[in-house]
């Protein structure tokens, strides 16, 4: 897999090579890895123990019994108890007003998708192989990918970035400024996934851009390569940033 090598001013300064030991993307592991690396975001839910149970509603059935429901013409279910011999509406059951669910979501509930580690590795291989730009087309519109830019860690303005970026991807970085939607109850807005910058360790690269990513290599993941589990995303290395993500698909 041939990596482009540009100054920040645009101008190119040659190729290099990254060895992802896969020759064709398999989309179907890619979408498997995405999945179980999102299940492990969800969090475990589960109702109150005592929901629905919470009540002065209970069961009399025996005819001796006080309160007793029996030849009163009425369903013998649980119903709330009230002083002087006086009956309320029925509780606890399921089908009952207020009372509780007769299976409601448990703590205890699987909900981690599990995937083996060399199957996770074959899958972050072909993610980093669909970066190129002819898998990259398919998602999004770019015109390098992917490539290394040379000082990119170095830049401290936001502007700055943003220029060196649209150099290389015009077009693409346009289309995550343009289409946005907004979240529920109008708190914010979300944009399309567009730039995947991959550097080193502690570079401490900062971006707020839309749409644009920034990821430490030892760090990165199938889901950082794949939004929605979709291959081909626009990447950028920095120079660190390419030797440790050798190390990472070893």
């Amino acid at each position: 897999m041939k990596i482009k090598i540009f100054d920040l001013d645009g101008n190119s300064l040659g190729e290099t090579e990254l060895d992802t030991k896969e020759n064709v993307v398999r989309e179907d592991l890619i979408l498997r890895a995405f999945l179980s690396e999102q299940s492990k975001t969800f969090q475990p839910k589960g109702n109150f123990i005592w929901a629905g149970l919470l009540t002065t509603a209970r069961y009399v059935g025996r005819k001796e019994a006080y309160h007793t429901l029996k030849n009163r013409g009425i369903s013998r279910l649980p119903r709330q108890m009230f002083p002087k011999g006086r009956i309320g509406n029925v509780r606890i059951v399921p089908h009952a007003v207020k009372g509780r669910r007769a299976h409601p979501p448990k703590v205890e509930k699987k909900i981690i998708e599990k995937i083996n580690k060399k199957e996770w590795k074959k899958a972050l291989r072909c993610a980093i192989l669909a970066t190129t730009t002819e898998y990259a087309k398919r998602r999004n519109i770019v015109e390098y990918s992917p490539i290394l830019i040379k000082g990119i860690e170095n830049i401290k303005k936001l502007k700055d970035l943003a220029r060196v970026l649209n150099k290389f991807f015009e077009k693409d970085f346009e289309r995550a400024k343009k289409r946005k939607r907004r979240l529920k109850r109008k708190k914010g807005k979300k944009y399309p996934k567009s730039i995947l910058i991959i550097c080193g360790e502690n570079e401490g690269i900062k971006c707020n851009l839309p749409g644009v990513d920034v990821v430490e290599a030892k760090k990165i993941k199938v889901m950082d390569l794949a939004p929605g589990g979709v291959a081909g995303r626009a990447c950028v290395f920095t120079e660190k940033g390419l030797e440790e993500i050798k190390e990472v698909i070893e």
